[in-house]
Formats: structure tokens, C-alpha cells, sequence
């Protein structure tokens, strides 16, 4: 349980990393430095970015969920 916990948490980590920075930047940060701030408030948001949202979320949720039942079999 806990190799396959471990081997869970290092592919969301990962699948996390590319989701995250496959989402369009939304202007105020680092994106609007480089001039993606006035593109990014222009666009409206598709349904693919949608769908990236969920994938998102849904990444973060199984990541957190790894986190804590490793930490829980460490603990004992």
C-alpha cells in the first residue's frame, strides 16, 4: 500500500506540474510581464480550459488524498 501510495503521489505531482502550466495565464503575474496580460483578459474562456480546470482540480484532490494517507502509514 504504501509503494503504490508513493508511486500515486510522484505520477500527480508530475500529471500536476504539466496541467498547471498548460493553463492560459490570467494577466497580474509573471504572464503579463512577458505581454500575455492583454491576450489573456481579451480571450474568453473555451470549453477547453474548462476541462483543464477539472483535470486540475481533480489532480490536486487525488495529490492531497495521496499526501495524507502516506502520511497517516508513516505515522504508524
Amino acid at each position: 500500500m504504501k509503494l503504490f501510495l508513493q508511486i500515486l503521489l510522484i505520477a500527480t505531482s508530475v500529471l500536476l506540474i504539466g496541467a498547471v502550466l498548460l493553463h492560459r495565464g490570467r494577466g497580474g503575474g509573471l504572464s503579463s510581464l512577458f505581454g500575455g496580460g492583454m491576450q489573456s483578459s481579451l480571450a474568453g474562456s473555451s470549453v477547453a480550459e474548462k476541462n483543464l480546470d477539472r483535470i486540475t482540480l481533480g489532480l490536486g484532490a487525488v495529490w492531497i488524498i495521496s499526501v495524507i494517507g502516506l502520511g497517516l502509514l508513516l505515522k504508524i
